[in-house]
């Protein structure tokens, strides 16, 4: 299945033509009136800007488990559910089903003892 995509694509003859007719959406003498300190502020204070050591205590090691792929019925309210979450619905199924076994998991550890 083709991915949607809300990227526009011109060739550079057709991207001058729209310069000329004015359809240019920068503001130039905001652009023109940014001094180096004004860029070096507003780089500092990018809060997606990784100026510092990334935090690691999150990360997984490994190669991510194989998947497997399968068919499954599952309630129509349930996918909705979780469709209406956005896009990665199916990892989050997956995130899912993997807390429920890890869950399930821990029990027949306790049970072993």
């Amino acid at each position: 299945m083709r991915k949607k995509s809300d990227t526009v694509r011109y060739m550079a003859k057709q991207i001058k033509a729209k310069i000329a007719r004015g359809d240019d959406r920068t503001n130039w003498d905001k652009a023109d009136a940014a001094t180096g300190a004004k860029l070096e502020d507003s780089i500092g204070a990018d809060v997606d800007d990784a100026q510092n050591e990334p935090d690691w205590t999150n990360s997984v090691a490994g190669i991510p488990a194989r998947k497997d792929h399968i068919n499954i019925r599952v309630d129509h309210d349930v996918l909705q559910w979780f469709r209406s979450n956005g896009k990665g619905y199916q990892t989050l199924m997956n995130n899912v089903l993997r807390a429920f076994v890890q869950t399930r998991q821990q029990g027949e550890n306790t049970k072993s003892r």
